[in-house]
């Protein structure tokens, strides 16, 4: 673990994080629940290597509170998106969708709670599609 309150800068957390994961010399960043916006120099390093997972159908609804966006906007379907990691917030080539209903009635909670299962089905699914492809 890097606790980014060690560190005086973005910049300075992020090149800890680099060399903690260079070391593993990995083909594949997978990002989950991270919730912090990763520096243009991080997202060049890792560039097409670099996934995340965000509980909206991008480009609907980037950032944060997605759940409780959708539902004010009278949306009938959510969903979560896999895409890859650009130095543009939750922009990115998309590699996997879901679809859930929005249903009457629906708090920001149960949106949240029914996306989430889908989250944890097609993330997987992304990540070994990422090396079918071949990277």
């Amino acid at each position: 673990m890097v606790p980014h309150k060690d560190f005086a800068s973005r910049e300075a957390f992020d090149a800890e994080l680099m060399a903690r994961i260079d070391v593993h010399a990995p083909a594949l960043v997978v990002l989950a629940g991270f919730m912090r916006i990763l520096t243009p120099g991080f997202v060049q390093h890792y560039a097409g290597r670099l996934i995340n997972i965000h509980p909206s159908l991008l480009p609907a609804f980037t950032g944060l509170n997605t759940h409780q966006r959708a539902i004010d906007a009278g949306c009938t379907v959510a969903g979560a998106t896999v895409h890859q990691v650009t130095a543009e917030l939750d922009h990115g080539a998309t590699l996997a969708q879901a679809v859930v209903p929005v249903l009457p009635g629906d708090t920001a909670q149960s949106l949240a709670a029914r996306v989430l299962t889908q989250e944890h089905l097609i993330y997987p699914r992304a990540v070994r599609g990422f090396f079918e492809r071949g990277g």
